[in-house]
């Protein structure tokens, strides 16, 4: 696997490396395509939710806790010693986080169907008020996760557990100041246990990012912040997996690392590929049937 700097940042391309895998890249794809099955199933079963930035982030979140993650779903717990963490800035996008919490372990997938029900564990944004297993810190608010993200991974070094912080963002998400000031602060504190990523998928709510904010080129931003900054190809599962394997051989550099994984809003269903109008709408269900079609079934089944 090759890396290539480019003003001190590295782009990870599609390329072949070897890895110890805990699920092949086929296994991980079914595991993929079963969590946008659910992903469409839940926000249709509620008539609510986000799932654009849900299926753009499937194959990174399935990744992350079916092969880098150190964590058991058997023992889990808040205070998270002992195991990596895992916080969603973006807490709109319950959908996918739920489904692969469930997936892999945490609770029945059964648990699924009452998805933004009222009294339910999965509420809109992830909640700590019914104590659902796998969720550290509630969050939503745009900005605050990675915040609490720095404030754990400062913790863990403070408690001198080697283990990491993991925290997913979006880039519309990015524009809020929280998120730079909680860059500042990662850097200054040396929090190299700190793997923030960014799902790169260039559209937000009112439309592409670009014409919204005029954020930038994120690479040259988090760069010049002092972060570690690495870009990958966010559909890819080999160059999903050597993105955090170079992430976690930063730790001892005293730097964080940003992971910036370019993604396509809506990934996996043609209607609603690469437009910002599934940010937070809802297929009818003709649309259902036709974008479940197109996924195919899974060994996993739905729930």
């Amino acid at each position: 696997m090759k890396g290539i700097w480019r003003k001190k940042c590295i782009f990870v391309g599609i390329r072949n490396f070897t890895l110890s895998d805990m699920y092949s890249n086929d296994q991980l794809q079914e595991v993929s395509t079963q969590v946008r099955r659910d992903i469409l199933r839940m926000v249709c079963a509620a008539k609510s939710g986000h799932p654009g930035g849900s299926m753009s982030s499937t194959d990174i979140l399935t990744t992350l806790y079916f092969n880098v993650m150190k964590q058991d779903p058997a023992t889990w717990t808040r205070d998270g010693k002992g195991q990596d963490m895992f916080i969603l800035s973006a807490g709109h996008m319950t959908p996918v986080y739920y489904s692969v919490l469930a997936r892999a372990g945490y609770f029945p997938a059964s648990e699924l169907a009452t998805f933004r029900t009222f009294g339910a564990r999965l509420q809109g944004h992830p909640s700590i008020r019914k104590s659902l297993p796998g969720i550290f810190q509630a969050s939503g608010s745009l900005g605050q996760g990675l915040s609490a993200a720095c404030g754990l991974a400062l913790g863990k070094k403070l408690d001198k557990d080697d283990n990491f912080v993991f925290c997913l963002c979006g880039d519309g998400e990015s524009e809020e100041g929280q998120i730079w000031e909680a860059g500042m602060f990662a850097v200054f504190h040396k929090l190299d246990n700190l793997i923030a990523m960014t799902d790169w998928n260039g559209k937000q709510i009112d439309g592409p990012v670009a014409e919204v904010a005029g954020e930038g080129d994120l690479a040259e931003k988090w760069t010049a912040w002092g972060w570690n900054t690495i870009v990958a190809e966010g559909h890819d599962f080999d160059s999903i997996k050597k993105a955090f394997e170079l992430a976690k051989a930063g730790k001892g550099s005293g730097k964080p690392t940003m992971i910036l994984f370019k993604t396509e809003m809506g990934h996996g269903v043609d209607f609603m590929a690469g437009t910002h109008k599934w940010h937070g709408s809802v297929p009818k269900p003709e649309q259902l049937e036709d974008a479940l079609k197109q996924l195919g079934e899974t060994s996993l089944g739905d729930f």
